[in-house]
């Protein structure tokens, strides 16, 4: 968001209009403690109207910060108010870009995908997504982002053309607001005596959760199709949190591993994967330091991967 100018001492401001000439809701108070408020096709001649601020507090409401009368007005230190930035209509377009690449004279490789055929997509982009996010860089997270956003917008498009309980990208959006709403009574609803904090909202989530969905059994939900390490620490979550014993959790040497490490409250595949990257990048570093010895990585015996290894 572009912040607003300081008003200037005067109250004098350049207001620049929103869509559908729309003031800026910061700009309201300066419109209404103005001696006088213009447009550009209303406003009197440069030099009066900067004459004219010179005594009074003036607004000029415009679409154009290069009009002379804004420029007048700016030349004597008015403040510049902006409109307030309104998001969305990019996900706007990407709706309408893959509507056509779906449609007739679109894209013919687009066109022949399925839900299936997708699945495999799905699935890669979030894990180059956990990468971007996990690496901490920004320019890969903004791409990847979109790349997942483009796995949403295809199967609802895909699921628009079913003529099994066909549903758009807008019943999609929909029942998200429904639930956002509906699990947040103490946002939307005024108010939730249940939340107090954060750790309180993630326990009355469940809750609602739960009662919405009709659930028979705690571990209803969890998608069993997650990695294992993943799978383990989210049936030991829903379990704790119905009062399980711990004693009644199995006792294999990797599953008891990923419970001891949720219930400590750590994110077992988080922790599993640092360590796999940590891994893969010190036998990288390894190779380097081989090859920069003249030695082939591809034929080190144990002993040189230890000379190389990091220390």
């Amino acid at each position: 968001m572009t912040p607003a100018a300081e008003p200037t001492r005067s109250g004098t401001a350049v207001v620049l209009l929103g869509p559908g000439d729309a003031i800026p809701s910061a700009a309201l108070p300066l419109v209404r403690a103005a001696t006088a408020v213009y447009t550009t096709a209303d406003a009197p001649p440069p030099a009066a109207l900067a004459e004219e601020a010179s005594s009074g507090r003036v607004v000029l409401l415009t679409a154009d910060l290069a009009d002379p009368a804004a420029a007048a007005l700016l030349a004597r230190g008015a403040a510049i108010v902006r409109p307030e930035p309104v998001y969305g209509a990019g996900l706007l377009a990407a709706v309408a870009v893959m509507d056509r690449l779906r449609s007739p004279g679109g894209c013919p490789w687009d066109a022949e995908q399925t839900h299936d055929s997708l699945k495999q997509y799905l699935v890669e982009e979030c894990f180059e997504l956990l990468e971007a996010i996990e690496d901490g860089d920004r320019a890969a997270l903004r791409e990847e982002l979109g790349d997942v956003l483009l796995q949403v917008l295809f199967h609802s498009r895909v699921a628009q053309e079913s003529p099994d309980a066909p549903f758009s990208i807008d019943d999609v959006a929909n029942e998200l607001v429904t639930k956002l709403v509906g699990r947040h009574p103490h946002v939307f609803a005024g108010g939730d005596p249940e939340v107090r904090d954060a750790r309180t909202q993630e326990h009355r989530w469940e809750q609602l959760k739960q009662q919405e969905k009709k659930r028979e059994s705690s571990v209803d939900g969890v998608a069993m199709g997650q990695p294992a390490t993943a799978l383990a620490a989210k049936l030991v979550q829903r379990t704790k949190r119905a009062g399980l014993p711990v004693d009644l959790l199995p006792d294999s040497p990797l599953f008891a591993a990923a419970a001891r490490s949720k219930l400590a409250g750590e994110d077992p595949e988080g922790a599993l994967r640092a360590e796999a990257r940590k891994f893969a990048a010190d036998v990288r570093a390894a190779e380097q330091a081989a090859r920069s010895e003249g030695v082939d990585p591809a034929a080190m015996n144990e002993a040189e991967w230890r000379r190389f290894w990091p220390s």
